[in-house]
């Protein structure tokens, strides 16, 4: 059994900051590519920001250079630190990840947390 916990998520101002991290737990062998998506009213659910596990990283471009994602291997943790926020950034926000789990014979899968809202208005 395998977790994504978000966590994070509020409302701030336009130009504010958040940054938003999510641990994923459980039976963990190996973590491949971690990411964050996000679903706004009425859309659908894009792609953020990918984190490779040999560290290439893609941002959608409308986040280019405002947003950042990291991520701490030792606690399989992925983080997104978003700067200059826009009301058009708001939407839930999900954790993704490419898991492996120490069931024997397991393929790697796709997890996803059950999302963090974030909000930015005045």
């Amino acid at each position: 059994q395998v977790h994504l916990v978000e966590s994070g998520g509020g409302l701030v101002q336009p130009g504010g900051s958040l940054r938003l991290s999510c641990v994923a737990s459980g039976s963990i062998f190996s973590i491949n590519a971690m990411g964050w998506y996000r679903q706004a009213p009425g859309k659908q659910r894009e792609l953020v920001a990918l984190l490779h596990s040999g560290g290439s990283i893609s941002y959608i471009d409308s986040v280019k250079g405002r947003f950042t994602i990291s991520r701490d291997n030792a606690k399989n943790t992925v983080y997104l630190q978003m700067t200059s926020l826009e009301p058009e950034d708001t939407a839930v926000y999900f954790c993704n990840a490419f898991i492996t789990t120490t069931q024997p014979m397991d393929v790697p899968r796709n997890y996803w947390g059950q999302g963090t809202q974030v909000t930015v208005s005045s």
